[in-house]
């Protein structure tokens, strides 16, 4: 079985953002991840961490306007210095934090130059990112993201391949691969030399694993067969306690 992690973004929403950390662990997660960690001094969610023995895997960029303003600027023409600050910003925490992934979001838009600025902004943070440090690109549904730039796996690869950096990769979730394509499964399998951080919820909706079309037993045992050797972290809705939510956890058989 994969290494999972908790996105405490959504996982125990339920309770106050530093208690989720403590359910997490009780629940047997080894690491945790969050989207937007800014409006939290990163010393509280040091200690959260420490008193929980728990790693912290990744953070989104932008930072602190994320929550119903723009969706990142890296692919926004004439936000290149707002995209640099958000960098530095994430960069602070990430290291702060202890965390090894910055998942860069591309931001709105569409056409060759929102591609050129994506590539060109990737350029320039990879080559001053601190060692240890990886920039994700996470391709999203327009189901749950109408508009975002960066729609496709191949539009992936291509900026990927653009940029040409070993710190730039691919952020595989299940949830958008399936809505985006029909096929997470061969999403994964297609997409595995580029893949830096995998997610899981099912489709439709971003539901609990196992209770939707993306085949997670597979899936699993695929990650296995690949010698993945990263966290696999638990990204998806919950309708009352998430204790509730984790079978897909525990060994089948």
């Amino acid at each position: 079985m994969p290494r999972f992690a908790a996105n405490l973004s959504y996982l125990w929403a339920e309770l106050p953002y530093l208690d989720r950390f403590d359910a997490a662990a009780e629940a047997g997660f080894l690491a945790v991840e969050v989207q937007q960690p800014y409006d939290v001094p990163a010393p509280e969610t040091q200690a959260a961490l420490h008193r929980n023995g728990l790693q912290f895997v990744l953070l989104n960029a932008p930072g602190p306007n994320y929550a119903g303003g723009a969706r990142g600027f890296a692919a926004v023409p004439g936000g290149e210095a707002r995209f640099d600050y958000d960098m530095r910003r994430a960069v602070r925490y990430a290291q702060a934090l202890g965390a090894s992934i910055i998942h860069v979001m591309s931001g709105d838009g569409s056409g060759a130059a929102a591609r050129s600025t994506l590539v060109s902004n990737l350029k320039r943070a990879a080559a001053t990112l601190p060692g240890g440090l990886t920039l994700t690109l996470e391709p999203l549904c327009p189901q749950s993201q109408p508009d975002y730039f960066l729609d496709s796996f191949d539009l992936a690869a291509e900026v990927i391949d653009a940029v040409g950096a070993r710190n730039v990769g691919l952020q595989f979730d299940s949830y958008h691969a399936q809505e985006i394509t029909g096929d997470a499964l061969g999403v994964f399998e297609a997409m595995f030399p580029l893949i830096r951080h995998i997610q899981i919820g099912d489709a439709p909706g971003r539901s609990p694993p196992g209770t939707g079309r993306v085949d997670i037993p597979a899936l699993f045992a695929a990650i296995d067969a690949r010698g993945y050797e990263g966290w696999v972290s638990a990204e998806y809705r919950t309708e009352g306690r998430t204790e509730k939510t984790l079978d897909w956890m525990r060994p089948s058989g």
